[in-house]
């Protein structure tokens, strides 16, 4: 199930979440080492910058015995793994904490690029109108994190690198879920079937799907979770909030019209 379109205007020009996504983009396609295939050059890119459960949990960058264990041979690990230089950092100068944030900007394939900017767009520029620029991109940056540090929490030992901004637009629909629930979103089902659907019912079956496409997956379905129950709680705390869009009220008239008598 992919969302086209939502019937949800907006009052101002969704400028936090354009950026976002041209950040995202660029990243990808200027600054990732191979944009249309996955080689040794992104494995490595990404033990340097992106976001690694074992290094948040230790508070350091990866040894290179730790590197070469988790992504060599046996052979090539056992050498590494014996030589003087085995506790040595593998990238030199991360910051491992900071690299919680740069994981959010990064992305794995053109295809995981697209949904993730496709999924930002149809309902980040509604949650950014409620909260306004400044509380908007706090907002999201926080439900990257909280979505980061649930997948950390389950996969503490793990050396597999984490990207994509997926734990941090998963909080965006989970506010919007709260905020929204019965806005209609033009809805692909297998690409070729279009229906409309109320938002509520297009992100529950998100959320649903999460624990069984995902689970027996390489995808961090733990991060997606955290991040939407993270939106959907922040939801809940501003649901009154004054920037939110106010009810279109009928014009009154006065004096009122008479009201009319039976016989």
């Amino acid at each position: 199930m992919l969302p086209v379109r939502d019937d949800n205007p907006t009052r101002h020009k969704p400028v936090v979440t354009v950026v976002v996504m041209v950040l995202c983009a660029v990243a990808y396609l200027l600054w990732q080492p191979s944009p249309f295939g996955r080689t040794n050059a992104d494995v490595t890119f990404n033990l340097r910058h992106a976001a690694i459960p074992l290094e948040i949990r230790q508070g350091d960058p990866l040894t290179n015995c730790q590197v070469f264990t988790a992504y060599s041979s046996r052979v090539q690990a056992a050498q590494v793994c014996s030589s003087t230089d085995r506790d040595a950092s593998f990238a030199s100068g991360k910051q491992p904490y900071l690299a919680v944030l740069t994981s959010l900007f990064l992305h794995g394939s053109l295809v995981h690029l697209g949904g993730n900017l496709l999924f930002l767009w149809i309902f980040g520029n509604n949650v950014e109108d409620r909260l306004g620029r400044v509380r908007y991109i706090v907002f999201y940056l926080m439900a990257g994190v909280v979505a980061t540090i649930a997948h950390v929490m389950v996969n503490a030992s793990s050396a597999e690198t984490l990207v994509g901004a997926s734990g941090a637009i998963a909080g965006v629909m989970g506010a919007y879920l709260v905020w929204f629930p019965r806005v209609k979103i033009t809805t692909a089902i297998f690409f070729v079937i279009f229906v409309r659907l109320r938002a509520w019912v297009l992100l529950a079956v998100w959320f649903v799907l999460q624990f069984f496409t995902n689970a027996s997956s390489n995808v961090a379905w733990v991060a997606h979770v955290a991040g939407f129950v993270f939106g959907a709680l922040v939801g809940l705390l501003f649901r009154g909030d004054v920037h939110g869009p106010q009810p279109v009220l009928e014009p009154v008239s006065w004096p009122p019209p008479p009201s009319s008598t039976g016989p």
